[in-house]
């Protein structure tokens, strides 16, 4: 599935202010694979930038977290991973992948491109929900996983939000028919979520349905099968070798109509296993709750957002951009405690 990346000219992206790239040159099972790089630079000449990586049926829009970034200092990309968002194709299945490695390709041409052709030396990799997952990954095992100095995950899919026996028994028995029959489709997301974000139905935010639909793309058993591969792995632990900041919402709910809980509360992911699994990933990760955050915690309302940034910028803060991961480690021992 490999292959040498041909990076073609920057072109305007369909958000204002910004710019997109194909990183070509990756192929797949299904055909070429062009994941497309977003990109706006700050206003200063610094070397440092952050990357950020979408979840399940999701691409990049956030323009609010870009402006956020472009405060501290830190010029922002973001990448839709293959067979999403900007980066789908027609004949594709949307969202698709056998292989978790396939985004670890993804993520390893944008940082290639980001070092040979963007003249970035310090890498923080912002991963949201399977973003989150792929994130966590690639800083343990990725390529080129010495370029990402930081992680920063944003309620990431570390595990199914399925009660204890489902995630026993039904959850593996579904992988092992993913293996056979990658298209078989397995029971499908709740709408509820998409009905508290878009502002065509409860939420505040505006973003291409075609690419994000409010009731979420089928749910296939290859595509189960590749997550649950992926969280087995994070669930024997990890080796991140870089300062981790991992925030999630204060409380999960599990509604059956929409109401306040789908505005205050991850209906998505349960956060006991954010934060079961925490302590996994590395010799250095902080995890902070925001009280009456959603999945997405900077799609949340007002309030709990500016906790979300409020929560964020004091991690960087803390993050001496010049220290050795030594010296880090002590700061943030001092500063920062995880919640329980």
């Amino acid at each position: 599935m490999g292959g040498s990346m041909t990076p073609t000219l920057w072109s305007p992206d369909i958000l204002p202010g910004f710019e997109q790239l194909c990183l070509t040159g990756l192929t797949a099972p299904d055909g070429p694979a062009d994941p497309v790089l977003v990109r706006r630079r700050c206003g200063t000449t610094g070397s440092k930038a952050v990357l950020y990586l979408h979840g399940y049926t999701d691409y990049f829009f956030q323009t609010h977290l870009a402006d956020f970034y472009k405060r501290q200092g830190l010029h922002f990309y973001a990448l839709d991973m293959r067979r999403h968002g900007r980066a789908l194709r027609a004949d594709q299945w949307p969202n698709y992948t056998a292989d978790i490695d396939e985004y670890l390709e993804d993520v390893d041409a944008a940082i290639t491109q980001l070092q040979a052709s963007e003249g970035i030396d310090w890498l923080l990799l912002n991963g949201h929900s399977t973003g989150g997952l792929v994130a966590a990954l690639y800083a343990h095992r990725g390529r080129q996983r010495s370029a990402v100095k930081a992680v920063f995950l944003n309620s990431p899919f570390l595990a199914m939000n399925l009660p204890p026996w489902q995630a026993r028994y039904a959850v593996p028995f579904l992988s092992a028919l993913g293996r056979v029959f990658p298209r078989l489709p397995t029971p499908p997301l709740t709408a509820l979520y998409g009905q508290s974000l878009h502002v065509s139905q409860n939420g505040a935010w505006q973003y291409n349905t075609r690419w994000k639909p409010i009731h979420g793309f089928p749910v296939l058993a290859g595509w189960l099968r590749a997550i649950h591969q992926a969280q087995l792995e994070v669930a024997q632990g990890l080796r991140i070798g870089c300062p981790v900041l991992l925030l999630h919402a204060a409380r999960s709910a599990w509604p059956k109509q929409f109401g306040p809980d789908a505005m205050t509360a991850d209906i998505v992911l349960n956060v006991q296993d954010m934060t079961r699994l925490a302590p996994s990933l590395g010799q250095q990760v902080a995890v902070h709750a925001i009280d009456d955050g959603i999945h997405d915690l900077c799609l949340s309302q007002p309030v709990p957002r500016q906790r979300f940034f409020d929560a964020l910028k004091e991690w960087l803060d803390c993050l001496d951009m010049t220290t050795t991961e030594a010296e880090f480690e002590t700061q943030i021992l001092t500063q920062t405690s995880p919640s329980q």
